[in-house]
């Protein structure tokens, strides 16, 4: 799935045999700096923003009536049930950011320290997900979507904010999350609001 994908894709920048390892799963190491081109951090950030104004457009916009309406909703469930929990861990752990330390086992180092997990990965994995449970079987190029977490994890470690188990455990909980809200029986936060965000602002001026 999404993770089993971009995971691989990863692999490939993250396995330098010249650099030693350390952190939890003994792989983290800074990579070699670039803040330019396709990895400037100003393109991370556009992809991030971008992502929450098309999942949540799309949630008002389409309403529940429909399977895509249906799948924007899980994707915002995803992605806030996710971004919560990336949030608690980052003040539970306290992981120092490869621009601050050259050393991966710096936890507990103070709250201002939030490396671990990536809360943009987590993020973009949430989002992408819900999609590719439920279109992926019928349309294949849907996994093509699993590019956009693996783009921003790599594109993390080049601008050192974030190490390699950080982008990794963001990959997981936004993949996890993302898979529960394709599964419940409804959207969980449609289930607090209005009625009319269930019809879905495009169907209020049919």
């Amino acid at each position: 799935m999404a993770l089993r994908t971009w995971a691989c894709l990863c692999a490939l920048t993250v396995s330098a045999p010249a650099f030693a390892g350390g952190g939890p799963l003994g792989i983290d190491h800074r990579l070699h700096y670039d803040n330019s081109g396709i990895w400037k951090r100003s393109n991370q950030q556009v992809l991030a923003y971008g992502t929450v104004v098309t999942i949540v457009g799309g949630a008002v916009l389409l309403g529940d009536d429909n399977k895509l309406g249906d799948t924007f909703w899980r994707t915002v469930d995803a992605v806030v049930v996710g971004s919560l929990a990336s949030d608690v861990l980052k003040v539970s752990f306290q992981r120092k950011r490869p621009t601050d330390t050259n050393d991966p086992n710096k936890f507990f180092a103070g709250t201002k320290n939030k490396s671990f997990p990536s809360g943009e990965v987590t993020l973009i994995s949430a989002a992408v997900t819900p999609f590719i449970v439920n279109y992926g079987g019928d349309h294949p190029l849907v996994y093509a979507l699993a590019l956009l977490p693996a783009y921003d994890a790599v594109a993390r470690m080049k601008t050192r904010g974030h190490w390699q188990t950080d982008v990794l455990a963001g990959a997981a909980i936004g993949t996890g999350f993302g898979i529960w809200a394709s599964h419940r029986k409804s959207p969980l936060i449609l289930s607090f609001l209005p009625g009319g965000f269930q019809v879905g602002y495009i169907h209020h001026f049919d």
